[in-house]
């Protein structure tokens, strides 16, 4: 399964520009087929063609070039003042409600799991783990034009910023017991947690701040572009660097930048305009390169026998997020009043799988061991996520 060339060369790259500006330009009904469902179908259709078999893409350039980018523009462009007002839900969900779902989904995974192959506690977690971040890149808008009530969908797209930090700590530490084959050890992986994420949030905050204030020689706004693009990056390099959740260094050095350039720069408006007029047209593209390689990767691995027990996975992830999210929001009297269980159904079924959990995949892909299956299991899963819920999302918010 494993393909000889590791690389993406100019003329395919510029060719899955083209697809994908065309794909943009021209998708009409993107409340029943958002864009990266149909990016991520062309993907596999083209994956038979042979001029794109040797396309391939290692994780260091979705981890390291993509992933920060993308992070980056989902953090600014979040209004600071819904986070302020919903801090403590998007902040459960986040974290808490991330932690509980791999617990559960992966000693689902390892209870039915069983019945079909050979697969350990460890890695039925670091499948769970894989299928954890959310990305809301494809409902949120749906959710915005479907339903009344806008706080779902902003709970939907915090509650994203926040787990995909959450989920790469604890596929990082998952990964490692899986490599180094050793025991399940819950105060291990709860001690790492908590240290890689605090340092991750606390990088992102002082480099934030420290950048918010550079900006104080330029006025200019292509310098401002400039700079944020060292935020994005330099925050989350610098937080692999030390050791610490890169993944909340970026996000959290953008929430910075944003509140205090907004709080400091008098010309908020122009401000926006033009980091939108960058960030805007490097996200879309970055996000075609990215679901259209999805797609081309993914068919290697979904031609195996195991498909009743993806299907399975894929149904006990929809279920296993609603349980938790039901009793999170059943605990506060004020969330119980606030979100009715429609909602919390709504806010499950948005969370569908995407960019992280492949790059996650992708990791598992290089130190697995020959173990395709569990690669198998996970690329399936994602791309009935990706299909199933993106194009469900709308009829079904619209009914409920």
């Amino acid at each position: 399964m494993e393909r000889g060339i590791h690389s993406l060369d100019s003329y395919q790259l510029l060719l899955l520009l083209i697809i994908g500006y065309i794909i943009y330009s021209i998708d009409k009904k993107q409340e029943y087929f958002p864009v990266p469902v149909v990016l991520l179908g062309l993907g596999l259709l083209i994956s038979f063609i042979p001029y794109f078999e040797s396309i391939s893409i290692n994780q260091d350039i979705l981890f390291f070039v993509f992933l920060p980018a993308v992070l980056f523009v989902s953090a600014y462009q979040f209004p600071l003042d819904i986070l302020r007002k919903d801090k403590w839900i998007i902040g459960s969900l986040g974290t808490i409600g991330v932690l509980l779902n791999v617990i559960v989904l992966g000693s689902a995974i390892f209870a039915v799991g069983n019945l079909f192959i050979d697969i350990s506690f460890i890695a039925s977690l670091l499948i769970a783990a894989i299928l954890a971040p959310t990305d809301p890149v494809s409902v949120v808008s749906i959710l915005k034009k479907s339903l009344s009530n806008e706080k779902i969908a902003d709970i939907v797209e915090g509650e994203s910023l926040l787990n995909d930090g959450t989920s790469i700590v604890l596929y990082t530490v998952l990964l490692g017991m899986l490599i180094n084959q050793t025991s399940f050890a819950p105060m291990l992986i709860l001690g790492e947690f908590f240290i890689v994420s605090i340092g991750g949030t606390l990088i992102g905050l002082a480099f934030g701040w420290i950048m918010s204030k550079a900006v104080s020689y330029s006025a200019n706004r292509q310098y401002q572009v400039m700079l944020s693009i060292i935020v994005a990056y330099g925050s989350f390099h610098l937080g692999e660097l030390l050791g610490v959740s890169g993944v909340l260094a970026t996000v959290t050095a953008g929430m910075m930048l944003s509140f205090e350039f907004g709080r400091n720069i008098k010309d908020k408006k122009h401000f926006h305009e033009a980091l939108n007029g960058f960030w805007e047209v490097v996200e879309p593209s970055i996000l075609s390169i990215m679901f259209l390689t999805i797609g081309i990767l993914a068919m290697d691995y979904l031609f195996f026998p195991e498909w009743l027990l993806v299907i399975i996975i894929f149904t006990m992830s929809l279920l296993t997020r609603f349980i938790v999210l039901s009793g999170i929001t059943r605990t506060i009297p004020t969330w119980r009043r606030e979100f009715s269980m429609k909602d919390v159904g709504i806010i499950s079924f948005s969370g569908i799988k995407g960019a992280v959990s492949v790059v996650l995949l992708l990791g598992l892909e290089a130190t697995a061991q020959n173990d395709d299956t569990l690669v198998s299991l996970a690329f399936g899963t994602i791309v009935l996520s990706i299909f199933i819920q993106s194009i469900g999302i709308f009829p079904l918010s619209k009914k409920l």
